[in-house]
């Protein structure tokens, strides 16, 4: 059975509760959230009130070494509209390089709007096969322009990261959902997994922050 966790809490990955192992080859980090419906009252009804046309939440993840540092920034490439995207093949798995060098995470791809069930965006990491020079990573969920369209994660109900075996095995779930103490709060470090014992860790954070630009969140892990 899968162990709902609670902010600041820390499981063993590897270990179920009928004392066997999860297999962790192929895990899926899923992340997943609805957008809180706004007021439908006459006016809201009479000009369209409802739920954001678009609201896009994406995952990032920063892969560390044993400084609790990203050692490869990757490199800068040229996009087709012409605009240099930085961050390229790095140690930082995100919307514009969602497969790591490695080949062992990536992002499958992006929900604009968090429509429907289960997970919205995944993160696949094969752990066991991750080099020994990534002792953790951090899962960010930072919203798209959002300071631009006045989204936050106040306005996010429903969120939540969990962590999936590769057999399909759901291990730990973290749920969130936004009041008003989340207001302004564009971005998220939802969660982290690193390694100790000769295992990995899960541990739920739920750390908001006011930027709507994860690399504001990734200058800690550089300097």
């Amino acid at each position: 059975m899968a162990i709902n966790l609670v902010k600041g809490q820390t499981i063993d990955l590897r270990k179920n509760d009928k004392g066997g192992d999860y297999d962790l080859s192929m895990v899926t980090i899923g992340l997943g959230w609805d957008v809180r419906q706004k007021s439908s009252g006459f006016l809201g009804k009479l000009f369209g009130g409802g739920q954001e046309e678009e609201y896009d939440l994406d995952a990032i993840a920063f892969l560390l070494d044993a400084n609790g540092r990203v050692a490869n920034l990757g490199r800068t490439v040229q996009a087709s509209n012409g605009r240099n995207i930085g961050l390229y093949e790095g140690d930082v798995v995100f919307f514009n390089s969602m497969k790591h060098p490695s080949g062992h995470i990536w992002l499958t791809g992006d929900n604009r709007t968090g429509a429907g069930d289960g997970d919205d965006e995944q993160i696949i990491v094969k752990l066991n096969d991750l080099g020994q020079q990534y002792q953790k990573i951090v899962f960010v969920v930072a919203i798209y322009q959002g300071k631009a369209n006045n989204q936050h994660f106040g306005m996010v109900e429903n969120a939540f990261i969990r962590a999936v075996d590769g057999k399909g095995n759901e291990i730990a779930k973290f749920s969130l959902s936004g009041d008003s103490t989340y207001n302004g709060m564009c971005s998220m470090v939802f969660a982290e997994a690193y390694r100790k014992d000769n295992s990995w860790k899960f541990r739920a954070i739920g750390e908001p922050h006011s930027t709507d630009n994860f690399v504001d969140l990734l200058k800690k892990y550089i300097q």
